[in-house]
């Protein structure tokens, strides 16, 4: 019932509120590593879950961004090497903390009261290595392996559809459409984008529009760029794509190994991106026909609160 509402507001032509930044909103407010909130701070993850619908966001994402079995298995030199130095289980942590972070969610919509009027849960998925990094995205046949696993887990702790977040490559992001569609889920997927309405790996996001025609994408957006490289894209996009599309940007810099936020005036040398001023980017996105607006990195409940009350 949940993704049903999501779908009649699209079929109608309805904005669709994304919510914000969720492992930066988490780490805003002093929980440091996702395990961290998942294992020892659940309450500040559920927390954040509920702020984002108290600010009327029709969607949540989950706490899972980058969270797979290979990002653990990279810090080893093999599955022996990890059984050797590890602790024990952590070939599965991974998929226990996707469980844990869905139940958050599904927690903080049922103590909202949400679940009867259809705020959705999407599960978020990112690509297998790190966003920001497409040279490093594995071969098409290892996604096609991989992404399955993660979309199963995804199923069985109980989202109500897939995001595909920050999507670098063509060819990962129809190897995890494809996944997804097989478990019988619904999906969206959102490219990362850069200057001149490019993925990051070099592909123009028109071509990866038509790329995913024919997979059964509900809808696909871009994430993850400044508020003007998410405007230049969206313009390609929606001349692509016939389909519903969308758009969320980050408001922040990112120095490693964490984000620093433009929206809070402590950290030096950044722009301050206020609601108002987010705000006013959002209009433009819906002018160009975005139906699914939100935030990406760095922006909070204030942000999505205001495009709640304008949009």
């Amino acid at each position: 019932m949940s993704y049903q509402r999501i779908q009649g507001k699209l079929a109608r032509g309805e904005t669709v509120l994304l919510d914000g930044g969720i492992g930066t909103e988490i780490l805003r407010r002093g929980v440091y590593w996702r395990c961290h909130g998942i294992e020892q701070h659940p309450e500040a993850v559920r927390q954040v879950h509920l702020d984002y619908l108290a600010a009327r966001a029709d969607v949540i994402k989950t706490d899972t961004f980058q969270l797979n079995r290979r990002a653990y298995l990279n810090l080893f030199h093999g599955l022996e090497h990890m059984y050797r130095i590890g602790p024990p289980g952590l070939e599965n942590k991974a998929a226990r903390l996707t469980r844990q972070a869905v139940e958050l969610a599904r927690e903080a919509r049922r103590a909202a009261g949400k679940d009867s009027n259809g705020v959705a849960i999407a599960g978020v998925i990112s690509p297998l290595e790190h966003s920001f990094r497409p040279d490093l995205a594995p071969a098409e046949e290892v996604a096609r392996r991989e992404h399955p696993e993660i979309v199963e887990e995804m199923k069985s702790a109980g989202v109500d559809f897939i995001l595909f977040e920050s999507m670098n490559t063509i060819r990962e992001a129809r190897a995890a459409a494809e996944a997804a569609r097989a478990a019988g889920l619904p999906v969206w997927v959102s490219f990362v984008v850069r200057e001149n309405a490019k993925l990051l790996g070099g592909e123009p996001v028109a071509d990866a529009a038509r790329a995913l025609e024919g997979l059964g994408v509900d809808v696909v957006l871009v994430n993850c760029a400044p508020i003007e490289d998410i405007t230049a894209a969206l313009g390609k996009l929606r001349k692509a794509r016939s389909g519903p599309v969308g758009a969320y940007a980050h408001i922040g810099r990112y120095d490693p190994p964490s984000w620093k936020f433009g929206f809070y005036p402590r950290f030096s040398g950044t722009e301050a991106v206020t609601p108002e001023k987010y705000l006013e980017a959002a209009l433009e996105w819906k002018k160009t026909g975005a139906q699914v607006i939100g935030g990406c990195c760095g922006t909070a409940p204030e942000h999505i609160r205001l495009l709640g009350e304008k949009l």
